[in-house]
């Protein structure tokens, strides 16, 4: 993170205050607050039971082929719908007013293979204060084969990313179970982040010992207890990774890797020329808001231009808060981003990729 990098404090258009005192009036209108309520239990316990059912299933009953795939491939849809329905909330700490019940639910993350506190350090800090910024958002860190900013460094393979990031999307979330955390851990220390030397090793032992747990239940488990072989397993949970990485990966890309979307740097002194909330605005984009099955399962995160202005508001209450955000954006000249489908958001995206690949 680099900590010269500031925003002008003072907003000209005042639509940073405005947007946030009505927000605030629709709460206190509609006398709801901004945290979950039984809806998100019902998908909170929804989601543990599609990733740990099928799970259980395969190490308990006896399964062919075609069960084994489907079971892993079925936990590998709960564990995106844990990731984006509830932990997601839970680490924003907009899950429960109950700090406890946050941290409890935002360890569902370290259950699905990551770690909270790695990942509470590079979302909400890094990318929610530092959207679309080159070298400080690091959602735009991509490995050499793709380009996702157009200051990055651009090489002979970006001009044929749009056509293979598929593949590589779906393998986004095997770094995060094997060696991210170890090396985001040891980043964040020299980034200043995590300042405690005994915090740091309980960090570390945390992080050991939550992976155990996870390769246990996901590989070790059906090894022992099956007769699959150890290569059908790990091409099974390999399959599930897939599925997870290439959903997780596109929700979050067709939020800011899109064309219409600013990549922002700043100026000399180290300063982005605008308001962090009309940041926000400019490098954020909405896509299939009207549909309730998406928003449902990838927890409101085609709401995504609600959830970076308000990251501690439950996301089951994006969809109200829209036409506000909306409707402000339009009085004060702002752009409000948003793609009509899931398949037109990753039609712009696929656009975007090939752009940076021959720009």
């Amino acid at each position: 993170m680099n900590k010269s990098i500031k925003y002008i404090k003072d907003d000209p258009s005042d639509f940073s205050a405005t947007l946030k005192k009505r927000v605030a009036a629709y709460f206190k209108d509609s006398k709801t607050e901004r945290y979950g309520n039984w809806q998100m239990v019902v998908k909170t316990i929804f989601m543990f039971l599609l990733f740990l059912v099928p799970m259980l299933t395969v190490i308990l009953f006896d399964l062919n082929v075609w069960m084994l795939f489907a079971l892993y491939i079925t936990a590998g849809l709960g564990k995106t719908g844990l990731g984006m329905g509830v932990m997601h909330d839970a680490n924003h700490g907009s899950y429960s007013k109950n700090h406890k019940v946050n941290r409890l639910l935002g360890y569902a993350l370290n259950i699905i293979g990551g770690n909270a506190q790695m990942w509470k350090l590079q979302h909400n800090v890094l990318h929610h204060t530092y959207t679309n910024v080159h070298q400080a958002d690091e959602d735009l860190e991509a490995p050499f084969f793709l380009r996702f900013s157009p200051h990055a460094k651009r090489n002979k393979l970006h001009r044929y990313q749009h056509l293979y990031f598929w593949f590589f999307y779906g393998l986004s979330t095997l770094p995060w179970a094997t060696t991210k955390d170890f090396k985001s851990l040891w980043k964040y220390r020299k980034m200043g982040l995590l300042r405690d030397k005994e915090n740091l090793r309980l960090v570390l032992l945390d992080i050991i010992i939550w992976k155990m747990i996870y390769f246990g239940f996901l590989l070790v488990l059906p090894i022992v207890f099956t007769d699959f072989s150890i290569w059908m397993i790990l091409l099974a949970f390999l399959c599930q990774h897939f599925v997870t990485g290439l959903s997780l990966t596109l929700v979050f890309q067709l939020a800011h890797v899109v064309p219409k979307t600013d990549h922002p740097l700043p100026n000399d002194k180290g300063v982005i020329n605008e308001d962090w909330s009309i940041h926000q605005m400019n490098t954020t984009s909405n896509f299939a808001a009207k549909s309730r099955i998406l928003s449902w399962f990838i927890g409101g995160l085609n709401h995504q231009i609600e959830h970076h202005l308000f990251p501690n508001i439950c996301h089951i209450h994006y969809k109200k808060l829209a036409p506000i955000v909306k409707q402000t954006a339009e009085e004060f000249g702002i752009p409000y981003l948003s793609e009509r489908t899931f398949l037109s958001a990753i039609r712009t995206h696929f656009l975007m990729l090939k752009g940076l690949g021959r720009a």
